[in-house]
């Protein structure tokens, strides 16, 4: 399957923003890898974003040794080339010309192409590399139309590397309570007696007498992921139980469903139930007899949009470093958080950690006194995936030592 791009005449006065663009193309823009939605644009909207294009971000806010031309590469990000231009890249769409409460992710920006810095009236603004042969009046860059077919993988730069938080889009889960993991079907034994099971090996489940484990007449084999212990999530500020973090183990795919079968033994008839068949396709940790099962949720093609929160984070919180023992958190780890949707939490919000200043006792004055020093920023974090009262986040950046207990605030 392959999609086919034109190329248009542009003014070289305004730069050419995603958004621009987007209106050019009746609102045609990317919703994410390999695929591409049509968001709906007003004049309202259309003349909001045009405003921000033109308006920029103060020269002040640029960084120190942005430059004033790139030529975009595989493997870059937004985000990354947000931090080459900007102090606080989480100010990007601004540099961009974005409308963040319309447009999901507007841009289209390719390995190739070429960005410039255009710092004139003391803002600055990001754009296409102007092209040559500009002629007539009014400065016009006159291009001839042709077709470019591309591949429908789509290039498009991602906003942040999908590769860090792909798994965690489908493995991880937190549930409101504990009663939903007791309740989900049970793997209940193995061929051979065996124990411990992983990928290629085939176990045997159960579900409850109310939901057995059913296979659809018709349809693919269904996927279910394995989970054991959901641990759970409090608040280190107020306490509160958040959710419960379930340990995610493997997939297996169910083979055949539960049924029942008449014995006869000393001239009586007996029913047995014969648990549902399942087969281990991926493995994590070693699968045992009394973990229990999950559906697997419909794989999501989100495109993420690093950027500030609209409304006061109060309250913020790391709980905790996924799948790791210590408290001290590395650049790329994913960490959950206390905010949720019910905070107002979007997958993109980038928020700042704050390292929580210790308490001192002040002698050098000739007397006593206890003094908390002041929170430092350590680092910063992006949202990808929310729910009720918690979220789990990618950590962007570290300049510090955090770990979990500190506190998060607005960037």
């Amino acid at each position: 399957m392959k999609k086919v791009c034109l190329r248009f005449s542009v003014r070289p006065q305004s730069a050419l923003t995603g958004i621009a663009l987007a209106s050019a193309l009746g609102g045609l823009v990317a919703a994410g890898p390999a695929q591409a939605q049509n968001y709906p644009i007003t004049p309202a909207q259309r003349a909001m974003a045009q405003q921000t294009a033109q308006q920029g971000v103060p020269l002040s806010e640029l960084a120190p040794n942005a430059p004033d031309e790139y030529t975009v590469k595989r493997g870059d990000t937004l985000w990354a080339i947000s931090k080459m231009f900007l102090k606080s890249p989480w100010r990007w769409p601004e540099l961009w010309g974005m409308n963040l409460q319309d447009i999901a992710n507007p841009h289209r920006i390719y390995p190739g192409q070429m960005l410039y810095l255009d710092k004139s009236n003391g803002r600055a603004r990001l754009g296409l590399r102007r092209g040559d042969g500009a002629t007539g009046s009014g400065g016009t860059i006159k291009l001839t139309p042709r077709t470019r077919y591309e591949s429908a993988s789509d290039l498009a730069l991602p906003a942040i590397n999908p590769n860090l938080i792909e798994a965690f889009l489908t493995e991880p889960e937190i549930l409101d309570d504990e009663a939903t993991l007791a309740a989900a079907p049970r793997i209940v034994g193995a061929n051979d007696n065996r124990v411990l099971l992983t990928r290629g090996d085939r176990a045997y489940a159960r579900g409850t007498p109310a939901a057995p484990l059913l296979l659809a007449e018709d349809g693919p084999l269904p996927q279910l992921r394995v989970f054991r212990s959901a641990t759970p999530l409090k608040d280190p500020g107020t306490g509160e139980i958040l959710g419960y973090e379930a340990q995610y183990l493997g997939k297996v795919r169910l083979e055949r469903g539960e049924s029942s079968e008449t014995l006869q033994q000393d001239g009586k008839s007996s029913t047995m139930a014969v648990p549902a068949t399942v087969d281990v396709v991926a493995a994590r940790e070693e699968i045992r007899a009394g973990d229990r099962l999950l559906p697997e949720p419909p794989r999501q093609l989100v495109s993420y949009v690093p950027r500030a929160p609209q409304q006061a984070i109060e309250g913020g919180r790391i709980v905790s470093v996924y799948g790791n023992a210590v408290s001290y958190i590395g650049q790329n780890q994913i960490v959950s958080i206390n905010k949720g949707r019910r905070d107002g939490i979007e997958s993109g919000h980038v928020l700042a950690i704050l390292k929580n200043g210790e308490t001192i006792i002040d002698r050098t004055g000739g007397t006593r006194e206890t003094l908390k020093l002041p929170n430092e920023r350590a680092g910063l974090l992006m949202v990808f995936r929310t729910f009720e009262k918690a979220s789990y986040a990618l950590v962007l950046e570290i300049n510090d030592n955090p770990r979990a207990g500190d506190l998060l605030a607005n960037p």
